[in-house]
């Protein structure tokens, strides 16, 4: 079966799409969910269970709080409530968590640790996935049932102030509101004073039932200056008073109603030790859970030290606590201490109905239900509490009554530790079985694509899809018998749900033909090329040179590096993989210079191929709108300067010292930043930079990069983007002592600052202006098509404007990681690829290994938290989506993208180097059917 080159790729992409699909459908596994929809109304609430008689008890019991205000402030860790922090800056909430009418927890919230999906998890007691953090940029409406639904529904009148994620995820469901923008992390101040600003009003009304306050300054403050900051103290000290003025108006009020009231303290999330915050770390799931009532008056002594519980546990707890129906989706468990002082008969009933809407979601969403622990251990607390009420409706008021309460009450508590675990544990379930389908299938199209690549490039080509010869047919049959095999065993053999499993034979049966067909599609496509190279070794001449370290370094390094990420652990360690291959090749570099210096060129010798005019076409047509091209005559000119010519020169000894000084730059950088999962907390440099007693060395340090950066990038540009990168540099100083973070040496320590909008503007003008002059040359160039000249200044004006970019969104103390680049990137340059000679292909795979390394080099890592977004709000005085998206995204990922700007500019320059890439790419054609004749003439170097 022949197909075009046009259709062949709209194939491989639309396959791709569906191994993707498949795969992300077994990654992203299936929530936990009641098949009962919230707009199908409020379900009857189940009788109290008795023995032999009916109780007289079925509906939901009466609300334990007249009123209730959730005082949730964004990244409050716990131990700036629990520990030395909370007792030097918030003393009237130590003095409740230790002696006053509260009870204290820390409850641990599951990653991902971004707002919406942990308000979603306070709110519906679910554990929301990893697929809320892109949703968290812009929050949809939330469908599942929640307390907050359960209230309206229930004609409680609600209040909200704070961040505008909840008016988003709960829209007209609150009778007075005022949203703070969440992302604008500059603002610390004003974010928290337009909440604040509306309390003492609505202290003193009583015409609302649930008051929710959100403060994001916290948050906000750790994400500009970490947890260490001086302003953490401050702000803390801020919320403990606002929490006094809540709690003294709420006691005060108290003497006119019946019910006493509930104030909660709560953080959404922690706060890593860089002030962010996204993954797992004690420090980002540990958050602090304070529950105040006059209702839980303690005796002398009585000491409740915290405990630790779910977040999702809160939810639960607020429905009882306000009369209202458990979140139907919810896995969380009540809070007993809310309840223990209540009389048994209460607290049976509250802990029966959690129980059993725990059981009913475990029904609904396990197979096997029936064997689970917790399923057993609440069907026999039910038999019991159905006895102790038969007891309790006959007045028997005995010794038996109490004991057999009691014993009730630790049969309903382990039955809701176990069945809240294993619900829990059902959300963290994957679909092992989808997701090696979808590997495989995306893994097919890939080596097929790749195989194909020469007959791609050609637009008028077509390629020969042998699928229909007898072998193949044959090949293809017992393929998909065995396929077909496996899955029936899979889907038999599984205790849990497969997505695969759950669809009609037909559909299955059409993946695993597809599977089928692209596993013959590759074996014939893989014989076809062993044929033709047979064939194409014994017409040349000469045989072709064998691959050199490098080469099996590169290749073998790439793919080890993608078959790593198979395993979790090297993808929380992936920098370590980097910093290895980077070493590695560093090492491997510097055999092949002494060897070239040392031993001379002929021991690698370099081949120049002559192509017949055939495969010039078949190259010509690989190129999108050309309409001539011509073969260069290989000449002196343009051609790298041999590493044996340089004996007796004055660059001899920088070609052979440079891949060891590439090394050493490289080990430096590997102690300025810790990443990763298990070094993350050991001490580095740039936590000795950043702290307040070292702001002169960080200065120094900065502007010393700045310095180097400016002298490493402006050799290339023309003498207006020089002037312009000297300012916009100077400017990048100045906007971080307007800040704070760097200090003039005139300047005064305890100088006032700012958010540095002025100065960030000053910059910005400098970049686009840099990034306008680039673009105008290589719009220059496009007409002139023989201007190689003014296309290479361009596309390195463009580059330097990226670099400018890049020093005013990096932090200070990532400045040396930019001038290291920069050195990196010109050592490599002027004295490795030149002089050795190296191809496109290896040069293009170096500047992707050092991209990724300089990645990690910055601080980031494969956590979600080391993400830095203050990067996003320099220069902005209000939250604009589309820039902060955009100088987040840079401002991360800084290191890949200037080496794949410097690669094209690079690539450019080096005209020589792209003509003999595609002489290479001429013989890879050559060496199928319809290439033509290819011959291997040795060209003296």
């Amino acid at each position: 079966m022949r197909l075009g080159s046009g259709a062949f790729a709209a194939c491989c992409v639309a396959i791709e799409v569906v191994g993707v699909a498949i795969f992300i459908r077994g990654f992203f596994p299936a929530p936990v969910r009641s098949s009962a929809r919230p707009e199908h109304g409020v379900e009857t609430p189940a009788p109290e269970p008795v023995a032999g008689a009916s109780s007289n008890w079925t509906k939901l019991p009466s609300p334990l709080f007249s009123k209730v205000v959730i005082v949730l402030i964004d990244a409050l860790r716990d131990d700036f409530v629990f520990g030395s922090k909370g007792v030097k800056y918030m003393p009237y909430t130590t003095y409740l968590v230790e002696k006053g009418a509260s009870h204290s927890f820390v409850a641990e919230a599951k990653p991902p640790t971004v707002t919406m999906p942990r308000i979603k998890a306070l709110m519906t007691g679910s554990i929301p996935g990893f697929v809320d953090v892109i949703r968290n940029l812009n929050s949809p409406v939330l469908l599942e049932d929640n307390v907050i639904r359960q209230a309206k529904a229930a004609g409680k009148r609600m209040i909200f102030y704070g961040d505008e994620t909840w008016l988003k995820l709960f829209p007209k469901h609150f009778v007075e509101y005022d949203g703070t923008t969440s992302f604008f992390v500059s603002d610390y101040i004003e974010v928290d004073n337009n909440v604040t600003r509306h309390l003492d009003k609505v202290l003193k009304r009583g015409d609302w039932d649930v008051l929710i306050l959100h403060y994001l300054g916290l948050d906000h403050i750790g994400h500009i200056s970490g947890p260490n900051s001086p302003l953490i103290g401050h702000k803390l000290s801020e919320m403990d008073s606002i929490l006094m003025k809540i709690h003294t108006s709420l006691l005060s009020k108290e003497r006119e109603t019946l019910l006493p009231s509930l104030l909660v303290l709560c953080g959404d999330h922690g706060m890593s030790e860089t002030g962010s915050h996204g993954a797992s770390s004690t420090e980002e799931v540990s958050t602090p859970l304070i529950l105040i009532s006059s209702a839980f008056e303690r005796k002398p002594g009585d000491i409740r030290h915290p405990k630790h519980v779910q977040q999702t546990d809160l939810a639960a707890t607020l429905a009882i606590g306000l009369g209202l129906p458990i979140p139907k989706d919810s896995v969380g468990s009540l809070l007993f201490p809310v309840i223990e002082g209540k009389p048994m008969r209460e607290q049976l009933r509250f802990l029966h109905l959690n129980t059993l809407q725990l059981s009913k979601l475990l029904q609904e969403n396990v197979p096997s239900y029936e064997k689970d622990p917790g399923f057993e251990q609440f069907k026999m607390a039910e038999r019991l509490h159905g006895n102790w009420v038969k007891l309790h409706l006959e007045e028997n008021h005995s010794d038996v009554l109490l004991g057999l309460g009691t014993k009730v009450l630790r049969q309903y508590l382990g039955a809701l530790k176990t069945l809240s675990l294993s619900l829990s544990t059902q959300v963290a379930h994957y679909d092992i079985y989808s997701m090696a389908v979808g590997t495989v299938v995306v893994l097919e199209v890939l080596t097929l694509f790749l195989l194909s690549t020469p007959h791609v490039l050609c637009r008028k080509d077509e390629l020969d899809v042998p699928l229909l010869s007898p072998v193949s047919s044959l090949l293809f049959y017992l393929l998909f018998l065995v396929l077909s095999a496996v899955h029936v065993l899979v889907c038999t053999s599984s205790e849990s749900s497969c997505y695969l499993c759950s669809l009609p034979w037909l559909a299955a049966g059409g993946v695993m033909v597809l599977v089928a067909a692209l596993l013959c599609a590759i074996l014939s496509a893989l014989i076809r090329m062993v044929v033709d190279s047979t064939l194409l070794k014994k017409s040349a001449s000469h045989p072709s040179s064998g691959w050199s370290e490098v080469d099996l370094l590169l290749l073998l390094g790439t793919v080890g590096h993608v078959l790593s990420l198979g395993a979790s652990s090297f993808v929380e360690e992936e920098h370590q993989t980097w910093y290895f291959l980077v070493n590695t090749l560093c090492l491997a570099l510097s055999q092949e210079t002494c060897r070239s210096y040392f031993l001379g060129d002929d021991c690698e010798p370099q081949h120049r191929f002559h192509v017949e005019q055939e495969c010039v076409d078949i190259l010509a047509c690989t190129r999108k709108d050309s309409t001539s091209y011509s073969t260069p005559e290989p000449d002196r000119k343009g051609k790298g300067v041999s590493l044996s010519e340089t004996k007796g020169s004055s660059k001899w000894w920088a070609v052979l010292a440079s891949p060891w000084l590439v090394l050493i730059c490289c080990r430096l950088l590997r102690s300025l930043n810790q990443t990763g999962v298990q070094g993350a907390h050991r001490p580095d440099f740039s936590h000795w930079l950043t702290s307040s007693d070292h702001k002169a060395q960080l200065s120094g340090l900065a502007a010393l990069s700045l310095v180097v950066i400016f002298m490493l990038v402006q050799k290339g540009c023309s003498l207006v983007s020089k002037a312009a990168l000297a300012l916009g540099l100077l400017g990048v100083f100045c906007y971080r002592a307007a800040t704070g973070i760097v200090l003039f040496p005139w300047q005064p320590d305890n100088k006032s600052i700012s958010k540095g909008i002025i100065e960030a503007r000053f910059v910005y003008v400098f970049v686009l202006g840099i990034l306008f002059t680039g673009t105008k040359g290589l719009l220059k160039a496009q007409v002139i098509a023989t201007d190689f000249k003014t296309r290479t200044i361009g596309l390195w004006e463009i580059h330097s404007g990226l670099v400018l970019l890049a020093a005013l969104l990096l932090r200070p103390h990532n400045l040396p990681v930019l001038a290291f680049s920069l050195l990196i990137q010109t050592i490599m340059t002027e004295f490795i690829w030149k002089h050795l000679r190296h191809d496109a292909a290896k040069i293009t795979v170096m500047h992707y290994w050092f991209g990724q390394a300089f990645f990690y080099f910055q601080g980031n890592s494969n956590n979600i938290a080391t993400i830095d977004i203050s990067a996003g709000f320099v220069g902005l005085d209000t939250y604009m989506e589309i820039p902060a998206t955009f100088l987040t995204v840079f401002g991360t990922y800084v290191g890949p993208v200037l080496w794949a700007s410097h690669l094209v500019h690079f690539l450019s320059s080096e005209t020589n180097k792209y003509v003999s890439t595609h002489g290479l790419l001429c013989v890879c054609l050559a060496s199928l059917p319809k290439a033509g004749t290819l011959s291997f003439p040795s060209v003296p170097d």
